[in-house]
């Protein structure tokens, strides 16, 4: 293994732009990582872990792994549409049970007319 070179202090590196959110700066956490990586791979000063994690990303495993992922996550989402329409349907045949009560008479904002619909000799 071919000794290790002197690196440039994190200091001498150009600052990075704050992130404004969480996700922008775990982003730019990544990136650097990623960076540092490939100069570790590329120097041979990598270690077994940094190769073994590059090796399993460019394994086809990891690829039908990522494809079965994708294909959940798109299960999921259909399921979530479904059930949002399902619900939507359910809205749409409550409103109509309650339009066919109020044609039948049935409806219950009608006050005091309840008493004559139980007595049949009224009519």
């Amino acid at each position: 293994m071919p000794p290790r070179q002197r690196r440039e202090p994190i200091e001498s590196l150009p600052p990075l732009r704050a992130a404004k959110t969480p996700q922008g700066r775990e982003n730019q956490l990544i990136d650097l990582a990623d960076k540092l990586a490939e100069r570790q791979l590329r120097d041979g000063t990598a270690s077994a872990q940094v190769i073994t994690h590059y090796l399993k990303l460019g394994s086809s495993r990891e690829r039908l792994e990522q494809e079965r992922l994708r294909g959940e996550n798109a299960l999921t989402m259909k399921k979530i549409e479904v059930m949002a329409e399902n619900n939507r349907i359910g809205e749409l045949m409550d409103r109509a049970i309650a339009a066919f009560k109020s044609y039948e008479g049935s409806d219950q904002t009608d006050e005091g007319y309840e008493d004559y619909a139980e007595d049949p000799n009224i009519f």
